[in-house]
C-alpha cells in the first residue's frame, strides 16, 4: 500500500473539533481526520479553537501523517479518525 500525503492546508470543522486532511492511498483520495483530544492530548494544542489546532498540527505534522499512515495501512484506509487513543498506543509500540 502506497500512502502519500499532499501538502495541502487541514480543514476544520468546530462542530466535530476534527481537522481534516487529505492521503493518497494507492492513487486514490481518502480524507482523514484528526481531533481535537488528540492534538491537545499529543501535540500541543492549547485548545480546539481553530488557530490552536492548526498550530499543533503544522509544528507536529510528519508524528501526525506517520501515525496516520500506520492506522490506514491497519485498516485498509478505511479508518479515517486519528484520537488520542490511537496516538498513545501508536507511539508507545511504533514510533521511532
Amino acid at each position: 500500500m502506497q500512502i502519500q500525503f499532499p501538502n495541502e492546508a487541514p480543514e476544520y470543522s468546530g462542530r466535530e473539533l476534527t481537522l481534516a486532511f487529505p492521503a493518497m492511498v494507492d492513487g486514490q483520495r481518502v480524507e482523514c481526520m484528526i481531533t481535537a483530544e488528540a492534538l491537545e492530548d499529543h501535540f500541543g494544542a492549547a485548545s480546539p479553537r481553530l488557530e490552536d489546532m492548526i498550530v499543533a498540527f503544522d509544528a507536529h505534522r510528519p508524528r501526525i501523517e506517520a501515525a496516520t499512515r500506520r492506522l490506514l495501512s491497519e485498516t485498509r484506509a478505511q479508518c479515517l479518525v486519528l484520537r488520542s487513543g490511537y496516538v498513545r498506543f501508536y507511539e508507545a509500540n511504533w514510533r521511532n
